[in-house]
């Protein structure tokens, strides 16, 4: 593979120009015209000088200067480019972030529906505050508020707190009171006493 300094160095001489010559076609200084020859990097100006002058020398050539200065460029970028250093430790980057984030996320979402899930599958808890014997008696009790409740399969309205209550007239003075509360699942909780 033919690089930057033998193309240019092999053109030069092929037309039998000198550096001389050259140098007061493009106001190029020698030391650098040498230097683009003879490959040396360390003599060359800085950039974007460099360049400017490769193009320059390029076109006193008859030479396409996008094409030198692109072979130029790649000759060079190797040599002058730092060596990689081997990442050490652990670092946080912007696409280790956003993947914690998504599986995170999935994470508390798969979370959420499984609690969800076992929360519909639940019975609906039941706590019913028992009266003492009377002729008329008050249920009450507390359950989930999305339930529906029976007492004595007599519907009850339970409010946004999950409270309910119903008054009952008693005949004998043994009364069984079944209170049945039903989950939107179809789960039921029962809790039953008789009232002496």
């Amino acid at each position: 593979m033919k690089t930057t300094a033998d193309i240019l160095e092999t053109t030069r001489l092929d037309k039998e120009l000198n550096y001389a010559e050259i140098s007061r076609k493009t106001r190029i200084p020698i030391r650098y015209l040498e230097a683009f020859d003879k490959d040396s990097p360390a003599l060359f100006p800085a950039e974007p000088y460099c360049s400017l002058m490769v193009k320059e020398y390029a076109a006193a050539l008859s030479l396409n200067p996008e094409e030198i200065l692109s072979l130029f460029r790649r000759d060079h970028e190797r040599k002058n480019s730092p060596p990689s250093l081997p990442r050490r430790g652990f670092g946080i980057t912007p696409q280790l972030t956003y993947t914690v984030f998504i599986v995170l996320s999935l994470f508390l979402f798969t979370a959420y529906l499984l609690f969800e899930y076992i929360k519909f599958q639940q019975p609906p808890r039941l706590k019913v505050f028992w009266p003492q014997y009377s002729k008329i008696v008050e249920v009450s009790g507390l359950t989930d508020p999305e339930s529906t409740v029976k007492i004595n399969n007599d519907l009850v309205v339970v409010d946004l707190g999950g409270v309910f209550k119903k008054q009952l007239e008693l005949s004998t003075p043994e009364a069984k009171i079944v209170v049945e509360s039903r989950s939107p699942a179809g789960k039921t909780t029962i809790a039953e006493k008789i009232i002496k």
